[in-house]
């Protein structure tokens, strides 16, 4: 996604070899029965797999908040990867990953995230208002 970034002098569009896009989601997904698990090493070595998770599939992370019980991600995407398959990324690998490094994260939950999670585009609020209300999150 990084070729192409700006149309027509504009930031607001990325394009591939066959779309002119702007997919900007924000996910919020928690760990099972909400346990507040994501801190210090946890967290950190988290934020580490979601970046590497965006770049392999050249996804943008805007923002990202990692709080004790939950994980706020605004993220950008082209039109190959469906909502599903983008939050099912992040939340696959960085289980698989989390739960062999840190194996207190296996004897307190048998998965490490729930199976839900919420997604919402960026058009019904402003992209701003998506960015303000992540980085607001910090100590809630």
């Amino acid at each position: 996604m990084s070729a192409g970034r700006i149309i027509n002098g504009m930031s607001r569009y990325a394009k591939n070899s066959g779309a002119v896009f702007a997919l900007k989601y924000h996910l919020v997904w928690c760990p099972k029965y909400r346990r507040s698990v994501l801190v210090d090493g946890v967290a950190k070595r988290l934020d580490q797999l979601i970046r590497e998770v965006a770049n392999e599939f050249e996804m943008t992370v805007h923002a990202m908040e990692i709080m004790p019980d939950h994980v706020h991600l605004f993220v950008e995407s082209d039109p190959r990867w469906c909502v599903a398959e983008i939050v099912n990324r992040f939340k696959g690998r960085s289980s698989r990953i989390l739960r062999s490094e840190f194996p207190v994260l296996r004897s307190r939950l048998p998965t490490l995230w729930s199976r839900s999670y919420y997604a919402g585009t960026v058009g019904h609020v402003s992209e701003e208002s998506v960015r303000r209300y992540i980085e607001n999150q910090t100590g809630k």
